[in-house]
């Protein structure tokens, strides 16, 4: 018997669960999308934050690897401009407790490029090497009963009209209507938490200067810790000769949207390193705004009752403060978990299949929802959580990670693993990254950024501030 199904959204979370499906053996997988897709890496209405800086970390990479068939992903990326940046050598990064060092030993690497690249990197890559079908709807519901869903509702001129499905994945992201569809089959109940930092991303696109093409990816964290609102910005160096700068505030540290404002902000930051930088740089967009940052976790594992055939991941599931950069990663590993359940149940219409999926999934976006709201609850005036005594023990404890990794590569590796969402956060309490934090950092701290005196001389020419 011929079997179908149907996943709601075309970004990054649905396309890997197409993928998925497809090479499990589906018979027929659709893709449904409300936005028009571009035919190429072009910004698209229904990413919010696709303007935004992204960075893929190794972890999510490799599942992502593991998804897409016929394909290296990451090979396509990189020639498509995408750049592979090493968490050891490759980055100035300022944090709360100072300038880490660069090593030359190895360590994990991340890659940096538009979101709209990496999307239709991936979506051109599923479509390329599997049966699946893209289509233009909006999806307004859901079929079947609070035993099992049977399709989707979708909008339709003239009245809505109903596509059945042997299955369903959930992969709307932020904008999900999930809890009304599912109240709507009588599964009323599910447990929200909103954590919202008031987090606004304010980004800016600029040409690379001439001879600055090699200069590190350069980030100046925000700092949870002092009771003022954090704020951040970052260069990231992108396809096409670009540098993606990108400033983050949390509420009543918000970044402006006019052009001397952003400039003003990023030389404002405890080190004006990023507005030196691209104070000699030529801009080529205007300062877009993004407002839509908080964390939200939908704890849809937790409901008494769940249906069979229907599946939610990505950020329908769990949508986290996009500064973490683990949203890309989370939604690789649910559709990684949805591929081995597949493989275990042996069909889709297996009992509970469904069920087991989205506690995989849960429990693949639990570390990532720890760390971005361990964070976030830290900020004055976040709305929704407050840090407990357990969170206080952590804090402490991070911190002092932190600054022994600014002179200790054993410290420095634990927080790299952790980052790239190579290793759960248990690393971070293994008995050599213990023993790293409680010994400190056995170099004295920088005093400014680890420059080498080519970089210096760049950002010399480049600066235009006097600062």
């Amino acid at each position: 018997m011929s079997r179908r199904a149907v996943v709601i959204g075309a970004g990054l979370a649905g396309m890997l669960a197409a993928s998925v499906l497809s090479t499990a053996g589906v018979d027929e997988v659709i893709v449904l999308d409300r936005d028009e897709l571009p035919e190429g890496p072009e910004h698209r209405r229904g990413l919010p934050q696709g303007r935004h800086a992204h960075l893929l970390m190794a972890g999510g990479l490799a599942a992502m690897e593991e998804l897409v068939p016929g394909v290296s992903l990451s090979k396509r990326l990189l020639a498509a401009g995408a750049h592979e940046i090493s968490l050891s050598s490759g980055m100035l990064a300022r944090t709360p407790e100072g300038w880490l060092r660069r090593w030359r030993r190895e360590g994990p690497v991340m890659l940096t490029c538009s979101r709209a690249l990496l999307d239709w990197t991936v979506r051109a890559a599923v479509l390329e090497h599997c049966p699946v079908e893209v289509r233009k709807a909006a999806v307004v519901g859901l079929t079947g009963s609070a035993g099992r869903v049977r399709g989707v509702r979708v909008a339709a001129v003239g009245g809505d009209t109903d596509l059945d499905a042997d299955f369903v994945v959930d992969a709307s992201g932020r904008g999900t209507r999930v809890v009304t569809w599912l109240d709507g089959l009588g599964l009323a109940g599910v447990r929200e938490h909103t954590v919202d930092s008031g987090l606004v991303n304010a980004t800016r696109v600029y040409r690379v200067p001439e001879g600055a093409e090699r200069f590190p990816l350069t980030i100046v964290q925000s700092d949870p810790y002092v009771s003022r609102p954090g704020r951040s910005a970052m260069v990231l160096p992108i396809e096409d000769d670009r540098w993606m700068v990108s400033c983050g505030g949390t509420r009543g540290g918000e970044p402006p949207a006019d052009p001397e404002g952003f400039l003003r902000y990023t030389l404002d930051l405890p080190d004006p390193i990023v507005g030196r930088l691209i104070s000699g740089a030529e801009p080529l967009t205007d300062v877009h705004l993004s407002r839509s940052t908080s964390n939200v976790r939908r704890y849809l594992e937790k409901s008494s009752r769940w249906p069979d055939g229907f599946v939610v991941l990505g950020d329908a599931l769990a949508t986290f403060n996009p500064a973490y950069g683990h949203g890309m990663s989370v939604a690789a590993f649910g559709a990684r978990v949805l591929g081995r359940e597949l493989e275990r149940a042996g069909h889709l219409g297996a009992p509970g299949l469904a069920r087991r999926v989205l506690r995989g999934a849960a429990r693949s976006a639990d570390p990532a929802w720890s760390m971005a709201v361990g964070q976030d609850v830290l900020y004055p005036g976040v709305r929704g959580g407050r840090p407990g005594a357990a969170d206080r023990v952590v804090t402490a404890y991070t911190r002092r990670m932190t600054r022994a990794a600014a002179g200790s590569f054993a410290a420095a590796s634990a927080i790299w693993d952790v980052t790239s969402m190579r290793t759960p956060p248990s690393r971070m309490f293994h008995p050599g990254a213990v023993l790293a934090a409680l010994a400190g950092s056995p170099l004295a701290p920088l005093t400014g950024p680890p420059l080498t005196p080519g970089e210096r001389e760049v950002l010399r020419g480049l600066d235009r501030t006097g600062v």
